[in-house]
């Protein structure tokens, strides 16, 4: 059976973030985007992780620790580039040299369980030595692009800031996550050169195994899966996207959220059937609500939970408080407004 393994990349700064915290600890629903990229893998069953750290490692650090992942840790003291950061997880990659790695980076939180497999399904079933996630953008400006040949083969991958105009027109990018054959890609890694801009380029490897005769094939999905921010702008809109597909899926599970403008719920929420959530509510952490509840107007729940039946309104409800209220019984009708 193949052995799985993955190695996430996380070293950044996020210049463009404006923020004092690595870019991977910016939060989607209350929850880092390192934090989605990681639940995902081990949604797979993938054990064997490794984390390149770089910016600010420590912050990261105790978010691994206190969040429970158990992680390989790979330092990028400098920032050269993709590829020299899986350099730097190269004693990683030879313990498992005749197995299979998936790449991804950490600011990538939609990437799901059912890409993950389905690609690399498609990586194993066509032999590829390397198997890029692709993706259709109507604004593809700051990514690579995928160029190909007279048969629609993959021949490259040209990063932006190297790509003529005409390049620039091409719609299909590499979304950064990748599946190698890890004998090759420590094989050819060796052998990448320094780019124009100072750096190695991960990306430049598809070149060296078209030229060697080897397999690369591309696996195209939704572009909403492989999203990414380097903004605050962009940070947002993965916020709103998220929050509109959590409301759905809660929606779908026979819970009734009348008013959604004002209504935020993390991804790690669990919600029973009948409940009720009226607005101006946000409910985060390891929340568990029970069935046929009514939660809100103007409540606020970080942790806790409520049993069937109750009703909650105008609530504070955090962990970090000594709160009465970190368990609220069945059938109990709670109004702190009032209290």
């Amino acid at each position: 059976m193949s052995k799985l393994n993955c190695i996430v990349l996380a070293a950044g700064k996020g210049i463009r973030m404006k923020t004092n915290k690595p870019k991977v600890l910016s939060e989607v629903l209350f929850e880092p985007m390192l934090g989605w990229v990681l639940d995902s893998v081990c949604d797979c069953g993938i054990k064997d992780i490794c984390v390149v750290l770089g910016y600010k490692y420590n912050l990261v650090m105790d978010f691994l620790n206190k969040s429970g992942y158990n992680c390989e840790i790979a330092m990028q003291s400098r920032r050269c580039g993709t590829a020299h950061a899986i350099k730097c997880a190269s004693e990683f990659l030879k313990r498992n040299e005749d197995n299979y790695v998936l790449i991804l980076n950490g600011d990538s939180p939609f990437i799901d369980r059912k890409t993950i497999m389905s690609s690399f399904d498609y990586h194993k079933k066509n032999k590829n030595v390397c198997t890029i996630i692709t993706t259709e953008l109507d604004n593809p400006e700051g990514y690579g692009r995928i160029l190909r040949d007279d048969n629609e083969n993959v021949c490259a991958i040209v990063e932006e800031r190297e790509a003529c105009k005409e390049t620039k027109q091409i719609s299909e990018i590499n979304s950064g996550a990748y599946w190698f054959n890890i004998s090759e890609l420590l094989k050819y890694l060796e052998l990448i050169k320094k780019s124009y801009s100072g750096e190695y380029y991960l990306t430049s490897i598809v070149k060296l195994f078209i030229d060697a005769g080897l397999k690369v094939g591309t696996y195209k999905v939704d572009a909403g899966i492989v999203l990414g921010a380097n903004t605050p702008e962009q940070l947002e809109n993965l916020n709103n996207l998220a929050k509109i597909n959590i409301i759905s899926k809660l929606e779908e599970q026979g819970i009734h959220i009348p008013c959604k403008d004002n209504v935020t719920i993390g991804k790690n929420v669990e919600i029973g059937e009948g409940t009720m959530i009226l607005q101006d509510v946000e409910i985060s952490g390891k929340t568990k609500i029970g069935k046929n509840c009514v939660i809100g107007p103007n409540t606020i729940i970080s942790e806790g939970e409520i049993e069937d039946n109750a009703k909650v309104i105008f609530l504070d409800l955090n962990a970090n408080h000594n709160n009465d209220y970190s368990l609220i019984n069945s059938n109990s009708n709670i109004n702190q407004l009032n209290q």
